[in-house]
């Protein structure tokens, strides 16, 4: 009877420390998921791509995050706020079917600190922080249409035949006037006469006796040649 009681005891006890063994855990797993699930909000503003844009221009524009895992919807002041958001590294982009802005890199600690930078996927190491809560402005228009080319006379003029035709007229045009000139001429007979000159003092004067002898004297430069 005495081993009954004894065995009973033991039973009890054991199932006593598996009872507090286990809501011990309990707790710790609880206060665990409490602070792995705490949740925080990404706010910011969208300007509007410029002063004539109509006003409904917020039902338009949308914001995600992570490429649409989380989405945001624009008040009429053009501000969003994007709850139940855990912590972690998000990138933030407005989309608008006319406008393009620039994307954003939102990182949330465990601790709730938000930083806020540029997105650069080349240079991901790179961090050039902007200000939060985040301002997202308009780059530029997206363009979906490429304008038609137009009629201009330069295009006509410097099209390759034409160039073709006009090229060879002016050096017609301008080389016998090039050739007249006084000035050249003058030169031209100085580098005749010159090389006249030399052939006499050479000796070759048999080689050229009706050049050499239409040529006085008198106009002939005197060049002193090395003997």
């Amino acid at each position: 009877m005495a081993a009954v009681c004894v065995l009973g005891g033991n039973t009890l006890l054991d199932f006593t420390v598996i009872v507090f063994v286990l809501g011990f855990a309990h707790a710790v797993q609880s206060e665990v998921d409490d602070v792995t699930t705490e949740l925080y909000s990404v706010e910011g503003r969208v300007f509007p791509p410029d002063s004539h844009v109509t006003s409904n221009w917020q039902v338009s524009t949308r914001v995600f995050m992570n490429g649409g895992d989380f989405v945001g919807f624009l008040k009429e002041d053009g501000t969003f706020t994007i709850n139940n958001v855990p912590s972690g590294s998000y990138v933030v982009e407005v989309a608008h079917a006319d406008y393009a802005y620039e994307p954003v890199r939102v990182e949330i600690n465990s601790k709730g600190k938000y930083r806020a930078r540029k997105v650069n996927y080349i240079q991901t190491s790179q961090v050039l922080q902007v200000p939060y809560p985040l301002k997202m402005k308009p780059l530029k228009r997206f363009r979906y249409f490429q304008v038609r080319e137009q009629w201009r006379v330069t295009d006509f003029l410097f099209s390759p035949m034409v160039l073709m035709m006009i090229l060879p007229l002016l050096l017609i045009m301008i080389l016998p006037k090039m050739m007249n000139d006084p000035e050249t001429r003058k030169v031209r007979e100085q580098v005749f006469l010159s090389d006249l000159q030399i052939c006499r003092d050479s000796g070759v004067k048999s080689m050229f006796p009706s050049a050499l002898s239409s040529v006085p004297n008198a106009n002939v430069p005197q060049i002193s040649i090395l003997q």
